[in-house]
């Protein structure tokens, strides 16, 4: 049975305390670097290092001040002393809320390399499993050549290796804070704070920023977020249609006492596949809105902050979410390399038309003759559902060039798949 989903490490991440112990730390931080400079008295930091905020009492200011940060100050500074006044010395808003923001989505992406791990762990156990079973391969969703399904999931494996790379890119150009001020100038907060600040927090410094970080940043990490998104379907869309009645190749896991219909009982659908295709599309569009909010107004404006409020989480969620239900139902895939043999052989040969045509040019024929030749007995095949290798077996032009014995072995899958281990090498290596 594929695993419940839960939320705790993810959902963490995004809860309302992470995000405000991010805040903390960055303007705790902010003290100590200013302690360094002199600016605040040593003394002062313990006090300032044991502040606490106060969510209730937050939404109680928050309700009058319409300012969350506000809110979140004043929760803590009016619970302390005289030390209160040294928090936010120099800062502004987006110090603290992009700064904590790089933390939650440097933590967050942690998470999803380690699903993005275990899926392919996965694929490769597959890859590995059916690396000899032999299936037809489809373009257009017609019969096309042999293939092998391991080749089809070793196809997987690769991508969504590039797909770690991309994230581990995106990790890059997002684990990175500022703390240069209202304009970006450092006009009452030198560099030295922010690279203390950005140092302990395990981030880079942004070279230059306004009063956020430049949201081309969180654009190119939603848009990555999409591309995998994208695999994902793209792997769920080809177990959907393998576990077509009139495929049945591969089936999603279905446990006993799990229903496909209210209506009908004989009904096993690939619904956790189709769950993925769907959510896909929703990632999609915050990757759209994330890419909307990189044209602001001037040095800063407020238009993309309310919709990285649900964006950004929501993302990160449901992209953990749907690599937790595809490694689920490819470690549970039903696979039937029985019905893929008993497909390959349903078009009466057909699917060896390329091999008969290379076989006549190498006899001397023209390419553009055995071409007409072969299509003209493909047509008939198509239109009578006779055998290929029976109607050319019996054509005088094709007999005078290959003998039976030779015409038979051209009706082979296994010539196809001569260079699998090639291609398996490339991918995982000798």
């Amino acid at each position: 049975m594929i695993e419940r989903y839960t939320l705790p490490e993810m959902g963490r991440v995004w809860s309302t305390e992470n995000k405000l112990d991010a805040w903390l730390k960055v303007e705790v931080l902010a003290c100590e670097a200013w302690a360094e400079l002199g600016r605040i008295p040593r003394e002062a930091l313990p006090a300032i290092r044991a502040a606490r905020y106060n969510i209730q009492r937050m939404a109680e200011i928050e309700r009058v001040v319409d300012h969350d940060v506000i809110a979140f100050l004043t929760s803590i500074t009016e619970q302390m002393g005289p030390e209160g006044r040294y928090l936010h010395l120099g800062l502004t808003s987006s110090d603290v809320v992009d700064t904590g923001l790089s933390v939650q989505l440097v933590q967050a992406t942690d998470l999803l390399l380690q699903k993005i791990d275990r899926l392919n762990a996965v694929l490769e156990r597959l890859a590995r499993e059916h690396k000899d079973t032999v299936m037809i391969g489809r373009t257009h969703g017609v019969h096309a050549e042999p293939i092998t399904f391991g080749l089809k999931c070793l196809l997987w494996l690769d991508e969504m290796r590039r797909n770690r790379q991309r994230l581990e890119l995106a990790r890059r150009h997002i684990a990175v804070g500022k703390v240069s001020g209202a304009v970006g100038t450092h006009a009452n907060v030198p560099p030295f704070v922010e690279e203390y600040v950005c140092q302990k927090l395990g981030l880079a410094v942004a070279p230059v920023s306004s009063q956020i970080l430049q949201r081309d940043r969180h654009a190119f990490y939603l848009c990555t977020l999409a591309v995998i998104a994208a695999t994902l379907e793209k792997i769920a869309t080809e177990i959907r249609n393998l576990q077509r009645t009139e495929i049945l190749e591969a089936q999603e896991p279905f446990e006993a006492g799990r229903k496909g219909s209210s209506a009908m009982p004989h009904k096993r659908n690939p619904s956790r596949a189709e769950r993925i295709c769907g959510l896909a599309r929703v990632v999609r569009g915050y990757a759209m809105t994330g890419l909307e909010n990189v044209a602001l107004w001037h040095e800063r404006d407020i238009s993309h902050s309310s919709a990285e409020r649900i964006i950004l989480p929501d993302a990160c969620i449901l992209l953990d979410y749907m690599l937790h239900v595809l490694t689920g139902i490819l470690d549970g895939l039903v696979v039937y390399p029985e019905r893929m043999r008993r497909n390959l052989d349903l078009t009466g040969g057909l699917i060896y038309s390329e091999r008969v045509l290379l076989a006549l040019v190498e006899k001397g024929m023209r390419r553009e003759d055995a071409y007409a030749l072969v299509q003209g007995y493909a047509a008939r095949v198509w239109d009578e559902g006779c055998s290929l290798l029976d109607l050319l077996k019996n054509d005088p032009q094709v007999r005078a060039l290959l003998s039976c014995e030779e015409l038979e072995a051209l009706f082979d899958y296994r010539p196809h798949l001569l260079h699998i281990d090639e291609i398996y090498a490339r991918v995982l290596g000798k």
